[in-house]
């Protein structure tokens, strides 16, 4: 893109937002986000401003108005293109208006324009939308506020224009950001944790149902603000009907009742106690310049390295009998084997090396033509792909991306992981949803490890298939099922279904859902009983501060099928499918790809003299590492020299024609750089990493065989902290050198990595099992033994023996 670095020009005074309050509700599995941007006119004549902005690639965006001066102003949705009109017509003739609308090539990037606000006048911006919430690894419920907005890689001759962005360091972001949150569910709230610095959480009543959280002061716009939101009994299902309505026709969206229900599908005993040990698993890992990154503000560690340990960590948690790959993506891609390899140490070996000497060193983050390499390999048969991509996202081309995931769907599932700050949301829950996997975030200071290896787990269950939903309701009352059909299920996962319901009923009625599946050769069904009585608002005492609109459910619903016609648009072209998403948007009030929020202040216009002011509100990105971080504290080179350098750095990461596009624009500057240099210097020891020692667990796991044992050798020895010589004196006579040193390791696991059981578990059953296999003679003796070598007490059956 052509400020893909960008240092604020010394205007930066007059950058015209000045404020952002954002407000959250979360019932149970929904939150809505209000969100004032307030906005202030200092210069000497009418303003024209654009703010680019991120938001969760799911959320259903719903209102949108201004509020100058006394004056109120609602939006209203239209046809996109009418909607362009209508803002040239009103900016032309004096008009103040308003303008919000979504990305053509990624819908969690939207776009306000303010138009025409007078000289030394304030305007105050309200956006809200709706978007369910994610179930982590850990059981937590995540919610993401975006502030940062990576720049959008676009492989040089692509079409289609690219997403505008300034961006700027931490330091220099010329706005506030307030935020506060109000959770409630029928369950009770055990913790709100937070990436971000959070004042003590509040609760609202005796039984722990509702609290408020909000940021604490002195919050940096330098990181998305997460919430994961912990309640008890998470995992339990439920369905909650939403009251059409009044306003709206029956038999319609919003006119009708809308039940959206949340799956955990149970499995039999007998199938999730089993991993599967066939599959052929695929790694893609971004290898852009980006991943260079510390993985936080603060940590000594990048993203590639992160990516790179859990990587190793996955390679030796696959079993045997398996195929595998590994993919690194830039500008070009490599792969380990020419295809996928058959899982063994040698094979492993060769893998393990090869992942070591990767580094961020392939440029920009093409991703489609490695993913088109996978898909034209020939799938192995009765080894099911699984696709694993590691990327932090900063791609401008998502949906072809995501119809090319879809195109192939049928023969793979994707498991997506989204790594550091602003990584988009639409592209990495979009792979995931298309590919029948599963996503995951890792931001701030989580360990990827313990997210990646519950993927790991999904992609070892068997595979689901046949899935089928049933509705029982009574007579009169029939529904429509708005989602895309279900394509995967995991044992424990939560799945949402949103369906529509027309007619009419008693209060005490009930409906049921069946859901029939097959997995493992086991035909299985789970069933879901719920009350048809529209659910009792969990709202708080209405307030003024409390502006949320209703029918959050609804929204979501229109949401998704949006998304579902929108997309069959791309796919088959038809002219009517626009007509029916336009329709549909208009209807709920809820925002797409064709249409956009427009408010025109149609009072005391009078025509522009001469153009308006056009100023860009800039957002916060972090800087390379070995880029522009780097070159600025080198104090041996010159303000020239050094700004050359960053030129260099910057043309290395992008297309010639793009650097020379925003040098034209004056986007970055040498004399921006030096006004900017001493304020960057401030935050160096914060954002430059330094790889640390590697971590005594990945040490004692890059040991590990591909089978499964460990070798007795010194750097066992070293890895449990002990010498060859305690380790060979200490051996029971009637052990072998490997089952000896297996038993060493899987001791030293249970005992000292408890508390990260979750990241070795399967590579430790994998050992147990290779014990089992060998028929070990004395394993009761070694394990005593072992116990007091490393001082632990961990009994036989803790080991799987």
């Amino acid at each position: 893109m052509s400020n893909l670095f960008c240092l604020l020009t010394p205007e930066k005074d007059s950058v015209p937002l000045k404020s952002i309050d954002a407000l959250l509700e979360v019932k149970d599995h929904v939150a809505t986000l209000v969100s004032t941007l307030n906005f202030e006119n200092k210069e000497d004549k009418p303003l024209e401003t654009v703010f680019v902005f991120p938001l969760p690639g799911d959320a259903a965006v719903c209102h949108f108005s201004a509020q100058i001066g006394e004056t109120h102003i609602v939006a209203e949705v239209m046809n996109r293109q009418q909607a362009r009109q209508v803002y040239d017509d009103a900016l032309s003739s004096g008009q103040k208006v308003f303008e919000l609308e979504e990305s053509d090539e990624s819908p969690d990037i939207f776009s306000l324009t303010v138009g025409n606000l007078p000289p030394g006048e304030s305007a105050t911006i309200r956006l809200e939308y709706v978007t369910e919430l994610a179930v982590q690894a850990d059981d937590g419920l995540r919610f993401c506020l975006p502030v940062v907005l990576n720049p959008r890689y676009q492989p040089q001759g692509s079409e289609g224009p690219s997403v505008q962005v300034t961006s700027v360091p931490a330091s220099l972001v010329p706005y506030s950001l307030s935020f506060s949150a109000r959770v409630s569910s029928p369950r009770p709230i055990s913790k709100i944790e937070s990436s971000c610095p959070l004042e003590p959480l509040q609760y609202l009543n005796a039984d722990q149902t509702q609290a408020t959280v909000k940021l604490a002061t002195g919050h940096k716009i330098d990181r998305d603000v997460e919430l994961l939101i912990y309640y008890k009994d998470a995992h339990r299902p439920s369905a909650v009907v939403e009251a059409g309505q009044a306003s709206a026709k029956p038999g319609t969206l919003m006119g009708d009742p809308v039940v959206m229900v949340s799956l955990y599908p149970e499995f039999p005993e007998s199938v999730t106690s089993n991993f599967t040990s066939c599959g052929e698993f695929v790694f893609l890992l971004d290898r852009s310049g980006s991943m260079d990154f510390p993985t936080y503000c603060g940590s000594r560690q990048s993203r590639i390295a992160s990516a790179k340990d859990t990587l190793m960590l996955l390679l030796k948690s696959l079993p045997m009998g398996c195929y595998f790959n590994i993919y690194g993506l830039g500008d070009s891609y490599e792969q380990v084997f020419p295809k996928s390899a058959k899982y063994n140490q040698k094979n492993l070996k060769r893998a393990v090396k090869k992942v070591e000497e990767m580094g961020a060193d392939l440029g920009g983050s093409e991703i489609l033509e490695p993913l088109r390499q996978i898909y034209r390999q020939p799938c192995i048969p009765k080894h099911p792909r699984q696709l694993f991509i590691f990327t932090d996202g900063e791609v401008n081309y998502t949906k072809a991306v995501l119809d090319e995931v879809k195109e192939h769907s049928e023969f793979h599932r994707c498991f997506s992981f989204g790594i550091g700050e602003g990584a988009s949301s639409e592209l990495i829950n979009g792979m995931a949803r298309e590919g029948g996997g599963h996503a995951q975030f890792i931001v701030g200071k989580e360990r990827m490890q313990p997210k990646v290896m519950q993927s790991l787990r999904f992609a070892l269950q068997p595979l689901v298939t046949d899935i089928s939903l049933s509705w029982d309701l009574p007579e009169g009352v029939s529904v429509t099922t708005l989602s895309l059909p279900l394509t995967a299920l995991f044992q424990g996962q939560r799945s949402l279904i949103f369906a529509q319901l027309t007619g009419e009923c008693s209060e005490a009625a009930d409906g049921c859902l069946t859901v029939r599946f097959t997995t493992a050769g086991h035909p299985c069904q789970n069933q879901l009983h719920f009350s048809l009585q529209p659910a009792c608002d969990l709202d708080f005492d209405q307030k003024e501060d409390m502006p949320f609109a209703r029918s959050s459910i609804h929204r979501l619903a229109a949401r998704t099928l949006i998304r579902s016609l929108e997309q069959e648009q791309r796919e088959h072209g038809k002219p009517e499918e626009i007509e029916k998403v336009v329709d549909l948007s208009v209807q709920s009030g809820v925002s797409s790809i064709f249409t956009a929020f427009i408010a025109v202040n149609k009072s005391n216009g009078e025509p522009v003299q001469g153009p308006l002011i056009y100023r860009e509100n800039p957002t916060y990105m972090p800087l390379l590492r070995g880029g522009l971080i780097d070159l600025m504290f080198d104090d041996s080179w010159g303000e020239k020299n050094i700004f050359r350098r960053i030129c260099s750095s910057i043309r290395k990461r992008t297309s010639a024609s793009k650097f020379g596009k925003a040098c034209k624009n004056n986007l970055f500057s040498a004399s921006s750089f030096k006004k900017n240099q001493s304020e960057s210097i401030e935050n160096r020891g914060d954002c430059e990493p330094t790889e640390p020692a590697r971590d005594p667990l990945l040490e004692l796991v890059s040991l590990q065989d591909a089978s499964g044992c460990w070798l007795l050798d010194p750097c066992l020895a070293a890895a449990l902290g002990k010498s060859i010589e305690e380790l060979v004196k200490t051996r029971p006579s009637s052990a072998k050198r490997k089952v000896w040193g297996t038993i060493l390791a899987l001791i030293w696991l249970h005992g000292h990595q408890k508390d990260v059981k979750v990241e070795w578990e399967l590579l430790a059953m994998k050992a147990a099992s290779w014990l089992r296999a060998e028929k070990a003679v004395g394993v009761t003796v070694c394990v005593e033994a072992g116990n007091v070598l490393l001082g632990c007490n961990v009994t036989t059956d803790a080991l799987g023996l």
